[in-house]
C-alpha cells in the first residue's frame, strides 16, 4: 500500500471533505460539495479551525485525500476529570476501502487522544452502517450505549 499519511484540513479542502461525507452517508443529506465556498460551510469550518479541541483530520495517499474525520477533545468532571475524544465524520473514499486505510485513521485518532491525555476515545455511528459497526469492532470499540439526537 501506498504511504497514506495525516495533516490537518485546510480552507481548500472543505469540498472534498463534504465529498468524502457524502460518498460514505447512508442518509440524504441537504450538503453540495458545489456550494463549499458558501458562508455557511466556511463559517463551520473556521469555528473547528479557531478551536484548539477541535480539529479535522485528512489522510492522504500519492497526493490524493483518501479519508477525513473530526476529533473533538472534551474535557469532563467525571471519572476525576477524564478527557475524552469524540470522533466524528469519518469516511474514507469508497475507492480506497478495505486497505487499511481506516484503522490507520482511526489508530492515528486515538495517538492524537493520547497525546492530549485522553482517557476514553467515543464515537457515534449511523445504526444503519453495520458493516462500519463490524469495522469499529474489530479495532476494540464496544457498543456500550446507546445514543440519542434532537435536531433543532
Amino acid at each position: 500500500m501506498p504511504e497514506l499519511t495525516f495533516r490537518a484540513a485546510r480552507r481548500e479542502d472543505v469540498r472534498t471533505i463534504i465529498e468524502l461525507t457524502l460518498g460514505g452517508a447512508v442518509m440524504t443529506l441537504a450538503d453540495d460539495p458545489a456550494d463549499w465556498e458558501s458562508d455557511e460551510y466556511q463559517t463551520a469550518f473556521a469555528a473547528i479551525e479557531a478551536d484548539p479541541n477541535n480539529q479535522i483530520v485528512l489522510g492522504e495517499m500519492e497526493g490524493e485525500v483518501v479519508a477525513t474525520m473530526q476529533i473533538t477533545f472534551i474535557p469532563g468532571i467525571m471519572r476525576r476529570g477524564m478527557t475524552r475524544a469524540l470522533l466524528e465524520n469519518i469516511h474514507v473514499r469508497e475507492s480506497r476501502r478495505g486497505k487499511g486505510i481506516g484503522s490507520a485513521m482511526i489508530r492515528h485518532a486515538i495517538e492524537l487522544a493520547q497525546r492530549r491525555g485522553c482517557r476514553l476515545v467515543q464515537l457515534t455511528s449511523n445504526k444503519k452502517r453495520t458493516e462500519a459497526h463490524r469495522f469499529y469492532g474489530r479495532l476494540g470499540f464496544e457498543p456500550s450505549h446507546e445514543g440519542f439526537k434532537l435536531y433543532l
